[in-house]
């Protein structure tokens, strides 16, 4: 489970880094791909990593319209960046990604959450993706 997690992890910075620099995550993924196989300093990017950021960037429109539509007070625009990009992470792995439990996805988006962003972030992170959790049959069913 370890290989997951540090996947999870990347796959986030992944996310993050596109959405600091304004570039398609893909792009941003490729580059990874690209100095991990020419740098032997940098760790190699895993075929989960990918998966992730593959699966977020198909549904990344539909992803950010669930995230706007169901967290209360705070707009897409005005979260902090660590907090969207574990809230499209996380939302793209407990929606689309069956072989993964909802409860794995939701500890580990907290986990990144504690270690990245600020002291009110896990709560934020866990009570909107325990949302989209509690929804997702209805969200699978709007989108098909």
């Amino acid at each position: 489970m370890a290989a997951r997690n540090t996947a999870r992890k990347r796959a986030f910075q992944i996310l993050f880094e596109g959405d600091q620099r304004g570039a398609d995550v893909l792009t941003v993924l490729a580059d990874w791909v690209r100095l991990s196989r020419e740098d032997t300093r940098q760790p190699p990017v895993s075929e989960y990593t990918m998966q992730l950021v593959e699966g977020y960037s198909e549904h990344a429109k539909r992803i950010d319209e669930l995230i706007a539509q169901y967290s209360v007070g705070w707009t897409l625009d005005r979260m902090p960046v660590v907090d969207r990009n574990l809230l499209r992470l996380g939302a793209y792995e407990l929606i689309w990604v069956d072989e993964t439990p909802d409860a794995v996805v939701l500890d580990e988006m907290v986990q990144l959450a504690k270690e990245f962003s600020t002291d009110e972030s896990p709560s934020f992170v866990n009570g909107l993706l325990g949302r989209l959790k509690d929804l997702k049959p209805s969200l699978r069913r709007d989108e098909a």
